[in-house]
């Protein structure tokens, strides 16, 4: 999944063009904003560009999550045994989804190069409540990427809830995963399995 977060780094990079609004910002002047803010603590700060695990982590929790929707990409991520978890087990999912989406997302982060992103016309209505910004990532010497961006209208303005890349979903690459993992070990199972992942990017001690 690592290429897949790489992708999904770069998209979230890109400059949409006008589109729906939803009583706030609307979804392509969200990402607007949010790349441009990303673009310049990329640029400006040294230990971002050095690669500081503890930094990195920072920025993606406080710049880039906010705008996504953890309950709703773990739901359809989990898929129907969703049902059959306590509250206690979801909330668990939740938080160990969480945190395994923020390391893997954060090791992409420090990869930035060179990558240029292209965005297609966005093609949707202002009662639209679910919306696809389709982009192409260009990355030198490499073929280009195909990402489409889904986003929801929320109370509090859009938030992303699934990332397809060439085609294939995020949730849904990860609900084949998490489905045989259930089978195997039940929700318990999956979350051990989650919290066990998010370990594996956690700095040892006397690293950063």
């Amino acid at each position: 999944m690592k290429s897949t977060f790489f992708a999904l780094y770069f998209s979230v990079l890109s400059f949409l063009p006008s589109g729906v609004s939803a009583g706030g910002p609307a979804p392509d002047q969200l990402i607007g904003k949010l790349s441009g803010d990303v673009l310049e603590i990329l640029q400006t700060n040294e230990s971002l560009r050095a690669g500081e695990t503890t930094q990195v982590v920072g920025l993606v929790e406080q710049v880039v999550l906010p705008h996504f929707n953890f309950r709703r990409m773990t739901m359809l991520a989990v898929g129907r045994d969703w049902r059959d978890a306590s509250p206690e087990q979801q909330k668990r999912l939740m938080d160990a989804f969480y945190n395994m989406l923020v390391r893997t997302y954060s090791n992409a982060l420090t990869q930035y190069r060179d990558q240029t992103v292209q965005v297609r016309p966005l093609r949707a209505s202002p009662s639209d409540k679910i919306v696809k910004v389709q982009t192409e990532i260009r990355q030198p010497g490499g073929q280009p990427v195909t990402v489409d961006y889904v986003l929801e209208q929320r109370a509090d303005g859009w938030k992303i809830f699934d990332i397809v890349v060439t085609g294939v979903s995020l949730v849904t690459n990860y609900r084949g995963t998490f489905s045989q993992q259930i089978r195997l070990g039940g929700i318990d199972g999956l979350i051990r399995s989650l919290e066990a992942k998010e370990r594996e990017f956690t700095p040892r001690s006397g690293q950063s």
